[in-house]
C-alpha cells in the first residue's frame, strides 16, 4: 500500500513539473511578443532541464518559441551570426521532435524560417566579403550549407572564402568534405537582364528563364556553361597540405582525384603545380606535356615550361617556349618581358669582358668589338620591351629597363617621350 502512495506522489509532482514548463512557456511567448526576445530565453532557460522529459507537443513548442527569440534578436543585430545559426539548430531539432512524433504544427513555419535563415547568411557573408572580413564570411556561407547540404555550391564559396582568408584550417576540412562530395561544379547558368533593376539575373531552368523574357520582365536571354571546379579545389586543397608540411598527403590527393575524374584535365595542371611548388622540374614538365596534349593553346602552360628551362640555364628552350606562348597569345605581356631578360643576359659577360681589358691598342680595338655587341644586344631587345610596355604600361620594371636601354644606346627622343609616360 505504502509503494502505491509513492507512485501517485511520483505522477503528482511529474504533473506539477509540466504544469510549470506551460506556465513557462505561455510566459516566454507573452515575452517575445512584447518584444523582450532576451527576456523569453531566459524564461525558456529555466524549463530547460524539464523539456527532456516533456510530451512531443511541448517539446516542439519550447523548441519553436525558442528558435523566434534567436531569430528576433539576428534580425535585431545582435550577434547576428551566433543567433541565425542558435535560430537554425533549434528548428531544426524542432522538426526532429514533430518528425519522429508524425504530428506537425509547426513545422512548416520553421522550414520556412530556416530558408529565411540561409538567406540572410548568404547575404551577410557577401556583406562580410566585401568588408574584407572574409574568415566571418566563411563561417556563415559554412552555416548556410549546413542548413542544406543538396546546396554544396555554400560548401565550395565557404572553402574558398576561408582561403581569401587566409585561414587555412578553417578551409582544409571544407576542402576535404568537397572531395569526397566529389564535387565539381559544373552545369549551367541562364540569365537575363532585369528591364526594371538593369541586373542580370539568374534562373534555375531555362524555361523560367525563357517565360520571364516572354512575359516582357526580362531581357537579353543568355545561356553558359560553368567549367568543373574540380582542378581549383583539388589544387587549394593540396596547396593548403604542402603549406602544413604534409606533401605526401597532397600528392595523394591529386593523384585520388585524377584517378576518380581521369577525362578532367584541369586537374593534370594541378597534380603539375604541385611538383612546381615542391621544384620537382622534370615531374612538372612531364605533366605539363600530358595537359598541352590535350589543350595545346594553353599559352600559360608553354610560358611556365620558358620559366623553367631559364632556370635551369637551358636559354635556347626558354627562348623557344617564350615565342611560342607569343605566337599562341600575342598578347602575352610577361612572355615578350621574359623574353627581353633572357636576351639580356648576354650583356653581362660582354661587360665582364671589357672591364678587364686595358689600354692597348690591342684592348682598345677588341673593346670597340665588345661595345657594339652589347649594342647589337640592346637593340634586340628593344622590340619585346617596347610590346611589353604597350600591354602593361603600369609595370615600372619595364618602362625602366627600356628607359635604360635607350639611354645605353643614347636614343634621346625616344629616352625623352618615354620619360613623359612615366
Amino acid at each position: 500500500m505504502k509503494s502505491k502512495y509513492v507512485i501517485l506522489a511520483s505522477a503528482l509532482l511529474i504533473s506539477v513539473a509540466t504544469f510549470a514548463q506551460k506556465d513557462q512557456i505561455k510566459s516566454a511567448e507573452k515575452a517575445l511578443k512584447g518584444g523582450d526576445a532576451q527576456g523569453a530565453l531566459a524564461i525558456l532557460k529555466d524549463a530547460e532541464n524539464l523539456v527532456v522529459n516533456a510530451k512531443d507537443v511541448e517539446q516542439a513548442q519550447y523548441y519553436f518559441v525558442q528558435a523566434n527569440a534567436y531569430l528576433d534578436l539576428a534580425n535585431k543585430k545582435v550577434d547576428e551570426s551566433k543567433n541565425l545559426s542558435l535560430a537554425a539548430e533549434t528548428y531544426k531539432k524542432l522538426i526532429d521532435v514533430e518528425k519522429a512524433s508524425g504530428k506537425q504544427k509547426y513545422s512548416t513555419q520553421a522550414a520556412t524560417s530556416i530558408t529565411e535563415i540561409k538567406g540572410k547568411l548568404i547575404n551577410s557573408a557577401i556583406a562580410d566579403s566585401q568588408a574584407s572580413k572574409h574568415a566571418d564570411g566563411a563561417k556563415k556561407l559554412y552555416d548556410a550549407y549546413l542548413l542544406d547540404k543538396k546546396d554544396t555550391i555554400n560548401l565550395y564559396y565557404a572553402a574558398s572564402t576561408a582561403v581569401n582568408a587566409q585561414d587555412f584550417d578553417l578551409a582544409l576540412p571544407m576542402y576535404e568534405e568537397l572531395k569526397k562530395l566529389n564535387y565539381s561544379g559544373k552545369g549551367t547558368s541562364y540569365t537575363a537582364v532585369n528591364k526594371i533593376s538593369g541586373n542580370e539575373d539568374g534562373f534555375n531552368t531555362a524555361s523560367e528563364r525563357d517565360l520571364a523574357v516572354k512575359l516582357g520582365t526580362h531581357e537579353k536571354p543568355k545561356t553558359e556553361a560553368i567549367p568543373s571546379k574540380r582542378g581549383e579545389i583539388y589544387k587549394n586543397l593540396a596547396l593548403i597540405l604542402v603549406q602544413k608540411g604534409r606533401s605526401e598527403d597532397a600528392k595523394k590527393a591529386i593523384a585520388d582525384a585524377r584517378k576518380a575524374n581521369p577525362d578532367d584535365s584541369s586537374l593534370i595542371l594541378s597534380e603539375a603545380n604541385l611538383y612546381l611548388e615542391s621544384k620537382d622540374y622534370e615531374t612538372y614538365k612531364k605533366l605539363v606535356g600530358e595537359a598541352l596534349e590535350k589543350d595545346p593553346k594553353n599559352a600559360d602552360l608553354v610560358f611556365n615550361l620558358g620559366v623553367i628551362s631559364a632556370n635551369a640555364k637551358n636559354n635556347a628552350d626558354a627562348e623557344k617556349y617564350y615565342l611560342k606562348a607569343i605566337e599562341i597569345n600575342p598578347n602575352y605581356a610577361n612572355a615578350y618581358l621574359n623574353l627581353a631578360a633572357l636576351k639580356l643576359e648576354a650583356e653581362k659577360p660582354i661587360i665582364d669582358e671589357m672591364n678587364k681589358l686595358g689600354t692597348s691598342a690591342k684592348d682598345m680595338k677588341r673593346y670597340d668589338v665588345l661595345k657594339a655587341q652589347r649594342e647589337n644586344v640592346f637593340k634586340g631587345v628593344i622590340p619585346y620591351l617596347k610590346k611589353a610596355n604597350e600591354l602593361d604600361p603600369k609595370n615600372e620594371d619595364v618602362s625602366k629597363t627600356l628607359l635604360g636601354v635607350y639611354k645605353a644606346l643614347e636614343m634621346t627622343a625616344e629616352a625623352k617621350a618615354l620619360k613623359a609616360t612615366m
